[in-house]
């Protein structure tokens, strides 16, 4: 029977484990489970786990009430459940004990509740309360979801390609979205993702006009884009459980300032550079390098104000960083961001955003809407 991706995520988490002399992975909901196990629950009161241990297949412990469900949506054999009379952190040792554990590290998930934790780090360090070192689950499997396979990247390409679609939209019908309120224009972005076979926004979209632009994590609000505005929009989608994260900055009508233009252009060749100098065995901090000591030799260093880039993947946000202190290694399969910005206070920002992925000898862009700020840039 042919490996699913998953089995073989869960496989490379193991060998990682073997490598370390460490015990176990312990999951909750969130982008490692559904990494390894295709599973994509929420958060809930209730403990729903799942032991990776370095021998054998995984253990689920969940509710009774989602035991059919995991069955059917996971690879993953073993399923254990708990009624709701029932004493879950008495399941949760029983289980730890069946796996036949031994010594070495534990590692719990990034964003495991602390109540969760807890009753993790009792069931592992046994009645007598022995000590047993744990560390986080992204020590893991962060080197592992850095590099996309191919069933990754089909989603991840598709997510860029919808991204794309809606901002050439956004240029088509610039003249019909002038007088519109930032608010307005998040909504109109959030439909239009959904009617290009999107599956909900990946992050609440920035729309910020004007002076707004100059703060990157503004959001949106009631301001009305008004003509020769610059209009920083940064928006994404999911597919298939994969982001997708783009920004462009716009002038939708009329004639913006002089400083404008010079900006715009040197956010523009910075961007391009940082593109530019991404290749396999290049470390992350240089590909930022070369992005800022474009906007430095412009003379707007102060005014660029956040790292060049992060990871995309089953988050929005996750490694690799591409910032000024990252020895991170690019490999091939690595995707993330490569997006710098300016912003003057109380006059504009402008931020250029596109997603590469690292390929055998260069990169390639999952993003190849116009960067220009005119709306008839082809």
């Amino acid at each position: 029977m042919t490996e699913t991706p998953h089995e073989r995520r869960t496989r490379a988490c193991q060998e990682r484990l073997r490598d370390g002399d460490a015990a176990a992975v312990v999951l909750s909901p969130g982008a490692n489970l559904q990494y390894l196990t295709g599973i994509a629950e929420s958060p809930s009161e209730r403990h729903f786990l799942c032991v990776v241990p370095r021998e054998g297949g995984p253990v689920f412990l969940v509710p009774e009430l989602s035991g059919t469900q995991v069955r059917e949506q996971t690879w993953v054999a073993h399923v254990r459940t708990w009624a709701d009379d029932d004493d879950p952190t008495a399941a949760l040792r029983e289980t730890v004990a069946d796996c036949g554990l031994g010594s070495g590290r534990v590692f719990l998930d990034d964003t495991m509740p602390a109540r969760f934790c807890l009753d993790v780090q009792r069931a592992f360090g046994g009645e007598r309360g022995r000590q047993r070192p744990f560390g986080l689950a992204s020590e893991v499997l962060g080197p592992l979801r850095a590099r996309k396979d191919d069933a990754e990247l089909v989603a991840l390409r598709r997510a860029g390609e919808i991204a794309d679609e809606v901002a050439l939209s956004l240029r088509r019908d610039a003249a019909d979205l002038v007088g519109r309120s930032e608010a307005s224009l998040a909504r109109e972005i959030e439909h239009r993702l959904a009617a290009a076979g999107g599956d909900g926004v990946s992050f609440e979209p920035i729309v910020a006009a004007g002076p707004n632009g100059a703060k990157p994590h503004h959001g949106h609000g009631e301001r009305t884009i008004e003509p020769g505005d610059p209009v920083v929009v940064d928006f994404g989608t999911w597919v298939d459980g994969y982001a997708s994260d783009t920004t462009r900055t716009i002038v939708f009508a009329g004639d913006p300032s002089e400083e404008f233009e010079r900006v715009h252009a040197v956010v523009a060749a910075a961007q391009a550079a940082g593109v530019d100098a991404v290749e396999p065995g290049v470390e992350a901090r240089a590909v930022d390098r070369a992005v800022r000591e474009v906007v430095e030799e412009a003379g707007y260093g102060d005014a660029f104000v956040h790292r060049t880039g992060h990871g995309v993947g089953l988050e929005i946000h996750e490694e690799p960083y591409i910032a000024t202190d990252s020895e991170t290694v690019l490999e091939p399969g690595m995707v993330f961001s490569v997006e710098p910005g300016v912003y003057l206070d109380g006059a504009f920002g402008v931020r250029i955003e596109d997603l590469v992925v690292v390929t055998d000898d260069g990169c390639e862009r999952l993003n190849d809407s116009p960067r220009e700020w005119r709306v008839d840039a082809a």
